[in-house]
């Protein structure tokens, strides 16, 4: 296994993109799977790398990223150090995060090493991530096929509403308490104004109408983050789209973090075999 580690790019605001790539040794005309984290989550999270191997064994030449704006910095990938820049992360800059390192593989050598067909591009997304995704494909003709992993159905009804909208404006700054690293992390009320001035662009439903690509959308039947319902009402607004949902799966699979064991666990086992059948068809 061959693999770039922690690359630098220029993200949003010329803050710093960092990626991965994964790929065999053998073989050519391998297509580009690009991998998209979710909300709190980062490239290095969890069993995404192990997710990531299995792909780039099979042929594929995988890349995964961190955004821009995601709260890790280049000297710190797998910690939420930068808190002020996680306050300001908005949708539109990870879509334009996205662009960037499309752009960027498309107009340097970094994967000229690998094999890689970049006429083909997937992209898979989790959680946040597989709104994002979803946005990005529709938008993207550089796009041949595209995975929702536990993906988002929208994202206004993620905001606070009424009295509690309100103290976000007036205050400027609301927490979300992380469970897992104990921190309050903040979401600065920017966020809410750059999505209301760019709803447009952050229609999901109206992206995966307008998609006329493969689409698959996988979702666990026991996720309490994101409910399935989410990827069932989206996988109503497209006749190509395929829906994929696992019996007994949460949120992210069976997989936390850190992830220590050498296997991938049974659920993101059963969703990535799942995901290399669509990307062969």
């Amino acid at each position: 296994m061959l693999r770039i580690k922690n690359h630098q790019i220029s993200g949003s605001l010329g803050r710093s993109i960092l990626l991965d790539v994964y790929w065999s040794s053998s073989g050519s005309s391998k297509p580009l799977i690009i991998f998209v984290h979710g909300f709190k989550g980062f490239k290095d999270w969890g069993a995404w790398g192990l997710m990531a191997d299995q792909w780039a064994r099979s042929g594929y030449v995988v890349l995964c990223f961190n955004f821009s704006h995601n709260g890790t910095r280049p000297d710190a990938p797998l910690d939420f150090v930068d808190l002020e820049a996680f306050g300001r992360n908005s949708y539109t800059m990870e879509l334009d995060d996205l662009g960037m390192v499309i752009d960027y593989v498309n107009s340097t050598d970094l994967l000229a090493a690998s094999g890689c067909d970049l006429s083909e591009i997937y992209l898979v997304g989790h959680s946040r991530g597989g709104g994002i995704v979803l946005l990005k494909a529709s938008q993207d003709r550089r796009i041949s096929k595209v995975v929702s992993l536990a993906g988002v159905a929208d994202f206004g009804s993620r905001f606070p509403k009424g009295s509690d909208l309100e103290q976000w404006r007036a205050e400027g700054v609301y927490y979300i308490y992380n469970g897992r690293t104990k921190q309050q992390m903040p979401r600065y009320y920017q966020i809410y104004e750059d999505f209301e001035a760019s709803k447009e662009r952050l229609d999901i439903s109206a992206a995966v109408r307008k998609l006329e690509i493969p689409m698959l959308l996988i979702h666990g039947m026991e996720d309490q983050v994101v409910s399935a319902e989410e990827s069932q009402r989206l996988s109503e607004l497209n006749t190509r789209s395929q829906l994929e949902l696992i019996q007994g799966a949460g949120h992210t699979f069976g997989s936390s973090h850190p992830w220590a064991i050498a296997d991938l666990p049974t659920h993101l086992r059963i969703a990535t075999d799942r995901m290399m059948r669509f990307f062969q068809t």
